[in-house]
């Protein structure tokens, strides 16, 4: 269906995971800690080309080279606010990562993505980028999102997401073809309010309980 760069996450733990935060009863509470989870997962999948070295150790039995992360530097950016929610599970599996924001608000009359805030590593560009969000619908966002990383001299960028539609796929491909997509499932399509189908909902209000 979709190309190399697209990388769905075909795991069983993870398709457990979502249907209990597809379930509209979940409780604030278990979907936080599902998206946290599912985001370790993805993240693990993610992280699966990260270089190793060697370094010499000593076992209980003997001594030996033993591989070791290479060092390269990585940064996760959650897209404001939803985004924030995968961040806890990203750090869980690389404990030394820096995080960046960055927010953005949707013109109400153009619907194009602004951005209004964005925090970053002064040494962004030398890093491994994963922008991090927990839908891909139209692909908007993300791809604002990706652009302002561009600006700022990032090369190597990955984006997250818990759930994509194909709009937000194509969107993302289309754009930035250079970037791989993580993703947990691909959903059927979006409505006609840009909602993902059958999707789980508007995920910044279940994460935080605004709804």
């Amino acid at each position: 269906m979709f190309d190399e760069k697209v990388h769905v996450m075909d795991h069983p733990l993870v398709a457990h995971k979502l249907t209990i935060m597809r379930d509209k009863n979940t409780s604030v509470k278990d979907f936080r800690e599902l998206v946290s989870e599912i985001g370790m997962l993805i993240t693990y999948e993610a992280t699966r080309d990260l270089p190793l070295t060697t370094k010499p150790i000593e076992t209980p039995i003997c001594p030996m080279e033993a591989p070791t992360l290479a060092g390269k530097k990585v940064a996760v950016v959650p897209i404001l606010r939803a985004g924030l929610g995968l961040v806890d599970g990203v750090l869980r599996m690389v404990p030394s990562a820096r995080v960046g924001h960055i927010g953005m608000y949707r013109d109400e009359k153009t619907l194009e993505p602004h951005v209004y805030f964005c925090k970053l590593p002064k040494d962004i560009a030398s890093r491994d980028v994963m922008i991090v969000d927990p839908m891909l619908a139209t692909g908007g966002s993300a791809a604002a999102a990706i652009d302002e990383m561009k600006r700022r001299g990032c090369k190597n960028i990955k984006l997250v997401v818990l759930v994509a539609a194909p709009e937000g796929i194509r969107c993302i491909r289309t754009q930035h073809p250079d970037v791989d997509i993580y993703c947990g499932a691909v959903d059927e399509r979006l409505n006609d309010n840009g909602y993902i189908v059958p999707g789980l909902g508007d995920a910044g209000d279940r994460i935080f309980g605004t709804k």
